[in-house]
């Protein structure tokens, strides 16, 4: 699909607040094949999104000791969680430790959770990636792990205020990207 039949279509799902706000911007490159995949996501004319560029307004994570460090992310810890660090452990442990524990653990699969997201990202082709937002549903989008996919879905019309507010505890775990459109659409 043509990017202008394709820019087209995704601001046809924009949620009315966010018309003229955000915009979907590919510079084109004529003659070198290789830059099709460049695009990015403006908020009020300033580039929040580039894929590949890691100087955008938003945090990226270089390591995931920077996710495990991060003071935005809290990590819920169940106790379902803390039973399965008790049962790992020989011996008796006492229970502040346990949730420390629990938390490390957790802490530790999501930032790689989110360091992977992170990198697929930066690999991932816009075009590509649209294309098939377009064709997903929009809860798969809603609960995918891609970042794209996500951003694309929080300012779709198709996600209600309702929905948006319902999902705040989920975001908590997001990248700071997705929380930030997050926040922008919650804020309309």
């Amino acid at each position: 699909m043509s990017w202008s039949k394709l820019k087209q279509q995704l601001e046809g799902f924009l949620s009315p607040a966010l018309h003229g706000r955000v915009e979907y911007r590919a510079p084109g490159y004529r003659y070198l094949p290789d830059k099709s995949g460049i695009c990015y996501i403006s908020v009020d004319k300033k580039n929040i999104l580039n894929m590949s560029d890691k100087t955008n307004p938003i945090r990226w994570y270089q390591t995931e000791l920077e996710i495990k460090n991060d003071p935005d992310i809290r990590i819920p810890i169940t106790r379902d969680d803390i039973e399965a660090v008790r049962a790992g452990t020989k011996g008796p442990v006492p229970e502040d430790r346990l949730i420390v524990m629990a938390r490390s653990r957790k802490s530790t699969g999501h930032a790689k959770v989110l360091m992977s997201a992170q990198a697929a990202l930066c690999k991932s082709n816009f075009n590509a990636q649209a294309n098939k937002f377009l064709t997903t549903p929009i809860e798969e989008s809603l609960e995918s792990d891609d970042i794209l996919m996500n951003v694309l879905a929080l300012v779709d019309k198709r996600v209600g205020k309702k929905r948006i507010l319902g999902m705040a505890q989920k975001m908590e775990l997001k990248h700071p990207v997705v929380r930030y459109f997050y926040e922008l659409r919650r804020g309309t």
